[in-house]
């Protein structure tokens, strides 16, 4: 199998060595992934700048890799047109430092990533981690969860999205399906304003972390210990009604 892997906190982020290193197990692995931080970005592409592409010294054995000054979309865009001489037969994002759950799902550049490859004709899955430094669960799960879901036949408008609890392994209480964005964000917007003399302000945003979710939902999971697994719908691509 040849692996693409891609994602939004940049090459240097411990999630993305790690999806590398589990990786390995299952094929031929590339990462290309953004020079630096680029959460939130969606699926943006770059269109007035250049976009500087640089060989990487990484460190996961027979992992290729390259850094892009771009978005995490341009990232796909960069690998499929100018980097890996054959087309991926999966990409994986990930993985992130933070769940993408709820209406953070739009503004992800993790998901932005998978849906590119989506675009592109090719499977892709999201992975997320509650932080980038408790790996446990993602170590026992998320290999067999990759080959399980593979063997399955989901609609090519849609996209994987796996989101591990950020609980040690012993806490965690297994694998809920079929989970549905809940209709709220996972930490709710909450902004510090500082005023200026000249009469503009400055915002900074802290986030309030939610507390309960409704039942069904990837951050109801979460909130209980579980791994969230779903899909998310391209509707642009317009494969099949809901």
């Amino acid at each position: 199998m040849r692996i693409l892997i891609v994602n939004d906190d940049g090459i240097k982020a411990p999630g993305i060595r790690k999806l590398a290193e589990l990786s390995m197990q299952l094929g031929e692995v590339w990462v290309v992934a953004p020079k630096s931080q680029c959460s939130a970005m969606s699926q943006r592409i770059t269109l007035f700048e250049d976009i500087e592409v640089t060989p990487e010294c990484y460190d996961v054995d027979g992992v290729r890799a390259y850094s892009v000054g771009g978005t995490p979309a341009d990232c796909v865009k960069v690998a499929l047109e100018f980097l890996m001489p054959e087309k991926p037969d999966v990409v994986f994002s990930g993985i992130n430092s933070g769940y993408n759950t709820g209406i953070d799902i739009l503004y992800s550049g993790t998901v932005g990533a998978a849906m590119e490859a989506l675009a592109n004709g090719i499977r892709s899955f999201a992975f997320s981690n509650k932080n980038d430094t408790s790996w446990e669960t993602a170590d026992a799960y998320l290999i067999s969860i990759v080959k399980e879901l593979l063997d399955e036949n989901l609609s090519m408008d849609r996209i994987w999205n796996v989101n591990f609890p950020g609980c040690e392994l012993s806490e965690c209480k297994g694998i809920l399906r079929d989970r549905i964005p809940a209709k709220h964000q996972f930490y709710q917007d909450d902004y510090v304003r500082t005023n200026h003399a000249d009469g503009s302000f400055s915002l900074r945003s802290k986030g309030v972390m939610t507390e309960k979710a409704e039942e069904g939902t990837d951050i109801s999971a979460l909130l209980n210990n579980y791994i969230s697994i779903g899909s998310v719908r391209c509707a642009a691509l317009g494969y099949q009604k809901d």
